[in-house]
């Protein structure tokens, strides 16, 4: 095809205009438009700096970047240890309350890549690959916890397992969905922590189609991940982990969005 030579020095020009000064798009927080602080995250500056990263985790079981008492305070932990991405504070809580209630999903890609953070603090320290190394014979996978399906319905998503999938997709892990929730609860954010322990006696079951999937790899052992938007008081987390552990020889471990 021929070309002339001012069409062509046009689109040259063009190509040349976009590298120098990139298309401005829309920060997913605020939505103003501006150069984004890196396409992963979809952010612009002042967005991506208010982030409140745990960077310091003083509590080695839950990753609290504070003392905790919960953990002080139960009879027994399932799982070996958790880890959270960020601080729940008055701007992580809109975040979520756009991606979970309001139903807007774009969200779910700055969650997800956040969620590596939380990935990246459990390795670090006393996690599965940070002090030992994993047996060849050892299955790692991420799972999520189940949402009823009268939550589903209402919502239309399970955010905890778009998370699960978001993260498993960046660090190269499998997904599958060990859990069922056999009944529906009401939101445990607005109930005691004495409520939330009762409340969640036999909430959770494994996935029987599942779990005769994942042990037919033929495994001796398997490292679970078990993802979650927020860790509160880890009475969730802690059953999910209780009902694995009785399934699989498995360790267990917590990543959740925000602490």
């Amino acid at each position: 095809m021929n070309m002339s030579k001012g069409s062509w020095m046009g689109r040259a020009s063009g190509v040349l205009h976009s590298l120098l000064h990139p298309r401005r798009k829309e920060c997913l927080l605020c939505k103003k438009r501006g150069h984004l602080q890196g396409d992963a995250f979809g952010l612009c500056h002042a967005c991506f700096t208010r982030i409140p990263w745990i960077r310091r985790v003083l509590c080695p079981i839950c990753g609290r970047g504070e003392n905790c008492t919960d953990c002080l305070r139960r009879g027994q932990a399932y799982f070996s240890s958790s880890r959270s991405a960020v601080r729940y504070d008055d701007t992580m809580k809109e975040l979520l309350a756009r991606y979970k209630y309001r139903g807007d999903e774009r969200l779910k890609s700055v969650i997800g890549h956040m969620m590596v953070h939380a990935y990246g603090l459990l390795q670090a320290d006393d996690g599965p690959n940070g002090s030992k190394k994993i047996a060849n014979d050892t299955l790692e996978l991420f799972t999520y916890v189940p949402i009823s399906e009268r939550r589903l319905l209402e919502r239309g998503f399970n955010q905890a397992e778009q998370m699960a999938v978001e993260l498993g997709r960046r660090v190269g892990l499998p997904v599958m969905p060990l859990l069922l929730r056999s009944k529906h609860t009401d939101k445990q954010s607005f109930k005691k922590r004495s409520e939330r322990l009762g409340d969640l006696q036999h909430v959770f079951e494994v996935s029987t189609s599942c779990a005769e999937l994942v042990k037919s790899t033929s495994r001796s052992s398997f490292i679970i991940y078990v993802v979650d938007d927020v860790y509160t008081t880890g009475s969730t987390m802690n059953q999910c982990a209780k009902v694995l552990k009785e399934s699989f020889p498995a360790e267990v471990f917590g990543l959740t969005w925000a602490r």
